[in-house]
């Protein structure tokens, strides 16, 4: 898919074809833009039909907007694949959070993403085009973008992918692009160690943000199967190394689960393993998902949790929930509409 090029490889296709120069530029912004080739008025029809086929496209299979101005969209691509995305609205910008694969294959007890498995993963390209579907949308052009954020926190496990992740990453910072900042960009995982090191060695400085859940080894492979592989030991060792690597604080995500993970042991455990590092933790009050009969904490305990933390000298807070009744938990909306289109 030419999405999944950078400038200087769009110039090279350009050259290949035997167009001049400067229609490199007019694809590239064109791109950024999300146009498609019917609406790319500055190209002529001879070069349309030479990209035609490796052009990208896609349907917008669910549109759902919330009370509270989260929009949430189900993107079908050709080979049927179909992935969600959400634009959350804040005071200080606009978020897009992003899947980075068709499923998952992490198995976490608490999570929809993950009740069909993976079914494959999605070209840095594809999970470009979700920034750029709600930048269109929003009426962001190239002299005025409207997305100000984005967030790895959709559906999938982004080192997972981690090559076409990467590569999206470059794309969507470039400055021949949609130019987001790396500080503007933070990326979920729940632990794969080796790549949370690559990250690191290969200069990214993103916001890194740990899918922790549990303070305790037992008490996570109970919810999260990447626990049989990396220990939290090791997950907190390749978080300081990050950290020394790049300055950046490290998140980590808690989803607060009633009567698995919530009690005065737990958080007193986790207060415990995170002193003295420069981190914040993130609390979520669990958008619970009916396939995994697990529920979340009411806000007011989370809120409680959070001061014990700070007590402890532990930064914390608790996420404002959004989206809530579009089914705003990560693969929600995919797996009730899969079977529908």
């Amino acid at each position: 898919m030419i999405l999944d090029l950078d400038f200087g490889e769009i110039q090279s296709l350009v050259a290949s074809l035997g167009e001049e120069k400067y229609r490199a530029k007019q694809l590239f912004d064109a791109m950024t833009l999300a146009k498609s080739l019917d609406e790319i008025s500055n190209l002529p029809a001879s070069f349309k039909e030479k990209i035609k086929d490796d052009y990208f496209s896609y349907q917008v299979v669910a549109d759902l907007k919330s009370a509270d101005g989260t929009q949430k969209v189900a993107l079908k691509f050709p080979d049927g694949a179909i992935v969600e995305s959400v634009l959350l609205k804040y005071k200080y910008g606009n978020t897009v959070c992003v899947s980075t694969q068709v499923g998952c294959r992490m198995g976490c007890k608490f999570c929809a993403s993950t009740l069909n498995g993976l079914v494959r993963n999605l070209t840095p390209g594809e999970i470009l085009l979700q920034v750029l579907h709600f930048n269109k949308i929003l009426g962001g052009d190239l002299k005025n973008r409207k997305v100000t954020n984005v967030v790895l926190m959709g559906c999938g496990e982004p080192l997972d992918n981690y090559e076409n992740v990467t590569k999206f990453l470059h794309l969507v910072t470039s400055e021949n692009g949609i130019n987001i900042s790396q500080r503007n960009i933070s990326l979920s995982t729940c632990g794969i160690v080796p790549n949370i090191y690559k990250l690191a060695d290969d200069g990214f400085s993103v916001t890194l943000t740990i899918s922790l859940h549990a303070p305790n080894d037992s008490l996570r492979k109970t919810i999260m199967p990447i626990a049989n592989a990396y220990k939290i030991e090791e997950i907190l060792k390749a978080c300081d190394y990050y950290f020394d690597k790049t300055g950046r604080r490290i998140c980590f995500e808690y989803s607060l689960i009633e009567g698995v993970n919530d009690t005065d042991d737990c958080i007193k455990e986790l207060a415990k393993i995170l002193k003295g590092r420069s981190c914040h933790v993130n609390l979520i009050p669990l958008n619970s998902v009916k396939e995994k009969n697990l529920i979340g904490v009411a806000r007011k305990k989370a809120y409680v949790i959070a001061g014990k933390l700070e007590k402890m000298g532990i930064s914390a807070t608790v996420r404002r929930t959004m989206g809530e009744d579009i089914e705003g938990a990560c693969g929600q909306l995919r797996n009730r509409i899969g079977d529908d289109v």
